[in-house]
């Protein structure tokens, strides 16, 4: 029967990481796993902090019941639980959609250098490599799911794929786990259930030790996909003037449709971003073949996003906040962080800066159209529209490059620009301070 024991391999190599968290359902794969790794540590007094995390899709009447089980299973193991509702949102893949939302929650809950494992066994890759063979997978989505990969910036590790559905369920009996049961995991309209429920078994009649053969071609996959990747290598990554990360058009527009989904894949991969399914990047990619250099194509890949601007085709930072909207005062010495946004500070200068009066503060806010900057040094002041085309501010950024007010005045475009005022000093006079803004970009740019 399944023993802890079995995952020192795995788990020997990991107990100097700071922090160990289990993606924790309530159904049987992830209480499973909860266990053992419950008793690992127990037996490895070396072994980090554990906790749990349970993220609730609202998507089921019981989902709170399956929350409560959860806080039971935790408290009674005296493992830490995080809990965390997402909203997922509707389209044509339920399933894909959930899975996107949920993912997107562990990026931001985990830590850096954390490791996450998640319950995903033998039966679960079989399912996932036929589910990818029949939509026309190629070699890399063949590999199906990977042992451990990169998680923003953590890591996910996949511990029990060497374990089939029947050695986990025998294992949760022996332990008296009583575990919750999504009711949709037996309906067949879903591709997934419709493969467990209908032809998975129609299968194993025939050909009994199917799941090992179909894990051996898809072992098989994996390495032809590394060495594909391997011999394409990784694109450079150029950023635009606000700091996203991107690949070079001509990289993408110049190689074979092949080639430059290849590409895009290993840079996604590199940077610890799952690539798109191949259908919807094959599109993207004619897009950009096709459209004129003024349309922007863009893909939305749930936790993010790709999309053309210039000679570039950039991934976009966090499309799932909220863009920026209200404004607010900031005071001399204040940080505001802000959804969408990043953080603006006003920060202290020895020279070059902004002269405030005693209790004066500043105005945060954000382009509603008609905004006008007149530069330093130069005659009549120009749109804010036009200038941000000029300094080659990417579309998504636009509405979220935080304007600085005194008063009614606009002083300053974030950090990229000071409009021409009276304030504006070179030198502090004695016993005066001067104040600069900062803004640190919002996630996946490269500013400090």
């Amino acid at each position: 029967m399944l023993h802890f024991t079995e995952l020192d391999s795995q788990l020997n190599g990991l107990v100097t990481v700071p922090h160990w968290y289990v993606g924790l359902s309530g159904g049987v794969d992830s209480t499973v796993l909860l266990h053992l790794l419950h008793h690992w540590r127990a037996a490895n007094s070396c072994a980090p902090t554990l906790s749990a995390i349970h993220i609730n899709h609202g998507m089921q009447p019981a989902a709170p019941d399956w929350e409560h089980y959860c806080v039971g299973l935790c408290h009674q193991l005296e493992i830490p639980l995080i809990c965390r509702a997402v909203a997922v949102p509707s389209g044509s893949s339920v399933e894909a959609a959930a899975r996107e939302a949920r993912y997107c929650a562990f990026e931001e809950l985990l830590p850096p250098d954390a490791v996450l494992f998640m319950g995903h066994h033998l039966d679960d890759q079989v399912e996932t490599f036929f589910l990818r063979l029949l939509r026309g997978a190629g070699v890399e989505g063949l590999a199906a799911m990977p042992r451990e990969r990169k998680l923003g910036e953590a890591r996910l590790l996949r511990p029990l794929l060497d374990c089939g559905r029947s050695e986990i369920e025998h294992y949760a009996t022996h332990h008296g786990l009583e575990c919750v049961q999504d009711p949709s995991n037996f309906d067949t309209a879903m591709d997934r259930n419709f493969l467990r429920e209908e032809v998975l078994p129609l299968l194993a009649t025939r050909w009994p030790a199917y799941r090992r053969s179909v894990t051996r071609a898809s072992e098989h996959m994996a390495t032809a996909a590394l060495t594909l990747a391997q011999n394409l290598g990784v694109p450079e990554t150029v950023y635009s003037e606000l700091g996203d990360p991107g690949l070079l058009l001509a990289q993408l527009v110049d190689e074979s449709e092949d080639s430059a989904a290849a590409l895009l894949r290993a840079w996604l991969r590199a940077a610890g971003y799952q690539a798109p399914d191949r259908a919807a990047l094959d599109e993207f990619l004619r897009q950009l073949r096709v459209t004129d250099v003024d349309s922007n194509p863009r893909l939305v890949c749930g936790s993010y996003g790709l999309q053309r601007y210039h000679d570039a085709v950039y991934r976009l930072p966090d499309l799932l906040a909220p863009p920026a909207a209200s404004s607010f005062a900031l005071a001399p010495g204040a940080s505001v962080e802000v959804p969408g946004a990043g953080v603006i500070s006003l920060v202290r200068t020895d020279g070059d800066g902004l002269r405030l009066m005693p209790k004066e503060q500043l105005t945060v806010g954000w382009r509603q159209g008609g905004e006008r900057c007149c530069l330093p040094g130069r005659t009549g002041s120009r749109s804010l529209k036009g200038l941000m085309q000029a300094w080659k501010v990417p579309p998504w950024w636009r509405g979220r490059v935080p304007l600085v007010y005194l008063g009614d005045e606009l002083v300053a475009v974030g950090d990229l620009a000071r409009c021409e005022s009276s304030r504006w000093q070179k030198v502090a006079q004695d016993n005066e301070s001067l104040w600069s803004v900062r803004w640190k970009r919002g996630a996946n740019t490269s500013s400090d």
